[in-house]
């Protein structure tokens, strides 16, 4: 029995060592092994081309990035008419007008407020500009000047109606003449009327001096609403000067002839009218009369301009065509007007269908037409119809309106023609005019 015993525990202690020496062997491999996998996975793998280090990777995605950031700059910078952007707008711009001079640019905006910026120099990075503050409730729809820089006429759209408004400056009282005056002094209200075109909206205003026959060259002012009537003001005293109906269901916009003679309106139809501003001797505006009607076009007329000599017309139309209209003719005697020229619009979308020119404003020298449709901006030689320059997105939004300058503006070291666009964008912009071929 006790033999038997020390067999039994002797088989155990031999086993056990048996197993301790198979089991320590096993694990040193697994462990040797672990360690190779580690080491290996320490070392490059120059024979792998499918793994590439990861410091080419990043400087790939960096390159990449580089690349769109350099076609985002592409992409802002300006084109080559652009001169330069009038900011601090605060909300869309809704009308401009250059004064007389040209070096003065008053802007109406959506945020109640009227601005006149000097322009003194087109190039400059910053420009002084007054602030007129309307009336709580009133949102500027148009502007325009009077007899001079000082006077501006605001056209403001509130719940009750359209209200006009003419800004002078505030006369300084009790001053000591010793004293020299340090601020200019702010502008005031010199005149207003409310609800002058019902509760319809001013669409446009547009002024002239009564420089034709025996006008005393005082500057007069015609409001279009965009019903089918439109009043022609007096601009020092917002005295009514006369008015007329176009019967055309609805306005687009009038304009004064440059020697303050005739007035044309463009509205729902294909025909534009033209009135006759008629002067006493005394200077003063004696009637207006209907004198002509311009029959042509096929299709309603979106906006119209004069030569800077007020003896032609031009028109742009839903009917893809440009017009010119010679209107130095003797209505008197019946002698009909005359068109001198037919442009199509060199304006397509990408199915092929002609576009629209929505607007249109004509160079002081009557030589560049400018143009809009939405967002861009095309420069027209006025005497061929040629496309001379286009900014395929002038704004950042739909432009709202534009003027020429009436005299060319200093820019830099040389003197230039300059357009001013206005847009939905908040901005105003002044653009060169392109070169005319030779």
């Amino acid at each position: 029995m006790d033999s038997a015993v020390a067999i039994a525990a002797l088989s155990l202690v031999v086993g056990a060592a048996i197993a301790l020496v198979f089991f320590g062997n096993y694990f040193r491999k697994r462990r040797s092994e672990v360690v190779a996998m580690a080491e290996a996975d320490l070392q490059p793998h120059p024979k792998n081309p499918s793994r590439p280090p990861p410091q080419p990777a990043a400087k790939k995605v960096h390159a990449k990035s580089h690349a769109h950031g350099a076609d985002k700059d592409k992409n802002k910078r300006h084109h080559p008419l652009d001169l330069n952007t009038l900011k601090g707008h605060g909300d869309s711009v809704t009308g401009l007008c250059f004064a007389s001079d040209g070096r003065s640019l008053a802007t109406a905006c959506a945020d109640g407020v009227v601005r006149v910026f000097k322009l003194d120099d087109a190039s400059n990075k910053s420009f002084k500009f007054l602030r007129i503050n309307l009336p709580a409730g009133g949102h500027p729809t148009a502007v325009a000047f009077g007899d001079d820089v000082s006077s501006v006429i605001v056209a403001s759209q509130h719940l009750s109606g359209c209200s006009l408004y003419m800004y002078g400056e505030e006369k300084p009282t009790n001053l000591d003449s010793n004293k020299q005056q340090t601020k200019l002094p702010m502008p005031e209200i010199k005149w207003e009327h409310h609800k002058v075109h019902e509760q319809k909206a001013i669409l446009t205003l547009s002024g002239a001096a009564a420089n034709y026959d025996s006008g005393d060259g005082s500057t007069i002012i015609a409001s279009c609403s965009e019903g089918t009537d439109i009043i022609i003001w007096h601009a020092k005293t917002g005295k009514i000067l006369g008015n007329v109906d176009t019967n055309q269901l609805k306005n687009t916009m009038s304009a004064i002839s440059p020697n303050g003679r005739f007035i044309a309106a463009a509205a729902f139809t294909a025909d534009v009218k033209v009135w006759e501003i008629v002067y006493s001797k005394d200077g003063s505006v004696k009637g207006v009369t209907k004198v002509m009607q311009l029959k042509g076009h096929k299709s309603a007329v979106t906006w119209l301009c004069f030569t800077p000599n007020s003896e032609q017309i031009v028109t742009a139309s839903k009917d893809g065509s440009i017009r010119i209209w010679n209107i130095n003719v003797r209505y008197h005697l019946d002698e009909d007007t005359k068109t001198l020229k037919v442009f199509p619009i060199p304006l397509q979308d990408s199915s092929g269908t002609t576009l629209h020119y929505e607007r249109l404003s004509l160079s002081p020298d009557g030589k560049i037409l400018a143009a809009t449709h939405g967002s861009m901006l095309q420069w027209l030689c006025i005497e061929t119809g040629k496309v001379l320059d286009t900014a395929e997105k002038a704004h950042d939004g739909d432009i709202t309106c534009m003027s020429w300058a009436p005299q060319s503006i200093p820019t830099g070291d040389k003197k230039v023609n300059v357009l001013a666009t206005a847009s939905v964008d908040k901005k105003v912009k002044l653009w060169a005019a392109p070169p005319l071929p030779s």
